[in-house]
């Protein structure tokens, strides 16, 4: 079966980025380093170059590889004594959380986010990228990342997608004025409109300096103390040792075998310490392992009480990072890229001289459920992402993941087994309607059978939602055959790459 090179990603500018790689004879890993850099730009609510993430890499003719760029646990070298606070506690209140509570006002909810100098956790995503080029890499590096930074200068449409999501965390994106600057409200008072262009002349030329090699990490001895000095000075606990001893680390991917009516399939996936990975193949492997009479199949009934009865079983106490983005990409050769990345729910703080918005990932609730006092210094910590390559028997591969926080599992739970399971076509298993179970209630979205709603509701508690929504989750895949499928409950965007073909320039 000959390859049909193809993108999927959670913004235009990002996918042009691939094609553009990919049009400059570029491979897969050239084009998810192009789209890591302007990811950091066009879609700043979900990643950053602070950030973390991880590379699922299955090169033709080598092994599969697990890139682990996801952040560590601040404070090497600092005691409790030390200048800063204390990360056991101090900086973190009773919630032994680090940051500053800030309320973020969802429809017809509130909830609390950490947030501030003091939630920075060590980041990963620019020593991710630079070391995947490295070790995959064709072009050259300053032609994957000039792109950004011209975009970052001359400006970018956040869109709907994006917009949407910095009015929700608006309190969070203009705590500082650099950020009220860019995310702030309009000169007429209005929240920041779909159509709004973004500048950053701070990170353009941060980016320009990666491109012409004049930096090649925030742990640079130029650069580093302003940035420890910066955070320190709002509370932080990141130190020099933290940046300087950060490292990618290669993983095998976890593999999950599921024998289903179609043959055998494969699950490549996100490996411990995230746990991400793991549900989905435990979710998956339960539902295998149902009789077919209570799996039932896609869409049916069911289907949606087994889906929630697994779902339920990997239990809520499994936790999750927030912000997150997807870009899967399948090059002519063959050579596949999962990349997923995190900035968290952002930390409102900038890095000192880069322009860089840092993660909040040390104030996030979910990933720290017993205090962020049992995430020693320089531990990397647990993610709920999952990049993930389906390889099926007589059928094409399948590059996947999603961003959703906690309903990652829930997404890719569902569209894995449409896809292993039912053989359903890779567009209907990402955009058909999806469920997610919470403190013992299903979330529905609409568009299900009546009749297998009705099933649904017999076994458990339901809320019906009356739109499909980004709650559910965002599933970017594409497969080696040209499928592809941007899922717009993110504002996902895909195509395939056409040789000769002219990809325009995202502009103002």
């Amino acid at each position: 079966m000959s390859t049909v090179p193809a993108v999927a990603a959670g913004h235009p500018a990002t996918l042009r980025a691939a094609l553009d790689a990919l049009a400059a004879g570029g491979n897969a890993f050239d084009a998810a380093v192009a789209t890591g850099f302007t990811a950091a730009v066009a879609e700043p609510t979900l990643s950053s170059l602070a950030g973390g993430g991880f590379l699922l890499a299955v090169p033709v003719g080598g092994d599969p590889v697990l890139h682990d760029f996801f952040v560590d646990a601040p404070g090497l070298g600092a005691g409790a004594d030390a200048s800063g606070p204390d990360r056991a506690g101090a900086a973190a209140g009773t919630s032994g959380l680090h940051g500053d509570p800030v309320v973020v006002r969802f429809h017809g909810a509130e909830q609390i986010f950490h947030v501030g100098a003091a939630s920075v956790a060590v980041p990963g995503c620019l020593a991710g990228y630079l070391h995947v080029h490295a070790r995959h890499g064709r072009l050259p590096l300053a032609d994957l990342v000039r792109p950004a930074a011209r975009l970052a200068r001359e400006g970018v449409v956040l869109g709907g997608g994006q917009a949407a999501v910095v009015r929700l965390l608006e309190p969070i994106m203009t705590r500082e004025q650099a950020g009220a600057a860019r995310y702030g409200r309009g000169p007429d008072g209005q929240p920041f409109a779909d159509d709004r262009v973004v500048r950053d002349e701070l990170l353009a030329a941060f980016l320009d300096d990666i491109a012409d090699g004049r930096r090649t990490s925030f742990a640079d001895p130029d650069l580093a103390p302003a940035i420890v000095a910066g955070l320190a000075a709002d509370g932080g606990i990141l130190t020099l040792a933290d940046l300087a001893a950060y490292r990618v680390v290669e993983r095998e991917p976890l593999v999950v075998a599921l024998d289903g009516p179609h043959g055998r399939a494969t699950l490549r996936t996100n490996p411990e310490p995230a746990f991400g990975g793991r549900l989905v193949g435990e979710a998956l492997t339960a539902l295998v392992d149902l009789p077919l009479e209570r799996r039932g199949r896609h869409a049916e009934g069911a289907r949606l009480v087994a889906l929630a009865e697994v779902l339920a079983h990997v239990s809520e106490r499994h936790r999750r990072s927030r912000g997150t983005t997807h870009v899967s990409i399948v090059d002519a050769e063959g050579n596949v890229a999962s990349m997923t990345t995190s900035n968290g729910s952002n930390s409102g703080v900038h890095l000192a001289g880069t322009g860089v918005m840092a993660n909040n990932i040390m104030g996030e609730e979910d990933l720290h459920p017993g205090g962020t006092g049992h995430s020693l210094p320089g531990m990397r910590i647990g993610s709920m992402m999952a990049p993930s390559v389906l390889e099926r028997a007589g059928r094409p591969t399948v590059v996947l993941g999603s961003g959703g926080s906690e309903r990652i599992r829930s997404a890719l739970t569902q569209t894995i087994a449409a896809l292993a399971l039912d053989d359903v076509a890779l567009a209907e298993a990402v955009l058909g309607p999806r469920l997610h179970v919470t403190g013992g209630v299903v979330q529905l979205e609409p568009g299900l059978d009546p009749d297998a709603v009705t099933i649904l509701e017999g076994a458990w508690p339901v809320n019906r939602w009356s739109a499909t929504d980004l709650y559910f989750g965002g599933v970017h895949a594409v497969d080696v055959a040209g499928h592809h499928v941007g899922d717009p409950r993110r504002g996902g965007v895909s195509d395939r790459y056409r040789p000769g073909q002219e990809h325009e320039e995202v502009r103002p």
